[in-house]
C-alpha cells in the first residue's frame, strides 16, 4: 500500500532578498520592499509530506514523532526566531527566497528519511503566497 503522511510545522524568521551581483538601485527595483535593508519577517508555515510504501509489519509509512524530531533539528532549531541571511550558514552564498528556503528544507531533511520515501515541501510565506519543492 501507498500512501502519504504530512507534518505541520511553523517558524518565524527574518531576511532580505537582495543579490550582491546587482546594483542596489536593480535590488531596490526588483525586490520591492522585500530589500528592505533592515529586513522584514514571515511567519512561515511548513508542512513536510512524505510518500511510499506502508511497512505491513507495524502499520507505518513513517513513524511521525521520527519525523516531528527531524523537523525540529534540521529546520525549526535552525530557521526559527533567526535573521536569515545573518544566522544562517545555508543562506551565505544563497538569496533567502521562499523557493531557497524549500530548497534547503528539503536538502537538510531529505538526507534523514530512508531511500522509498519520496519527500514533498510545501512552504507558506504568507497565507496566499507558497512554494512546493520535491527535489533535484
Amino acid at each position: 500500500m501507498i500512501a502519504s503522511a504530512s507534518r505541520v510545522e511553523r517558524f518565524n524568521a527574518a531576511h532580505r532578498l537582495h543579490n550582491p551581483d546587482w546594483s542596489d538601485e536593480k535590488n531596490a527595483s526588483f525586490y520591492g520592499l522585500c530589500n528592505n535593508p533592515n529586513f522584514h519577517g514571515h511567519n512561515y508555515k511548513l508542512i513536510v509530506k512524505i510518500t511510499g510504501e506502508v511497512d505491513p509489519d507495524s502499520g507505518y509509512l513513517i513513524d511521525l514523532k521520527k519525523l516531528r524530531d527531524i523537523i525540529r533539528k534540521e529546520v525549526t532549531s535552525r530557521f526559527d526566531h533567526r535573521n536569515l541571511n545573518l544566522d544562517v550558514p545555508d543562506f551565505k552564498n544563497r538569496i533567502p527566497t521562499a523557493e531557497n528556503i524549500a530548497y534547503v528544507i528539503w536538502h537538510r531533511i531529505n538526507p534523514q528519511l530512508e531511500d522509498h520515501h519520496h519527500l514533498h515541501i510545501t512552504l507558506y510565506e504568507t497565507e496566499r503566497n507558497f512554494i512546493e519543492y520535491e527535489g533535484q
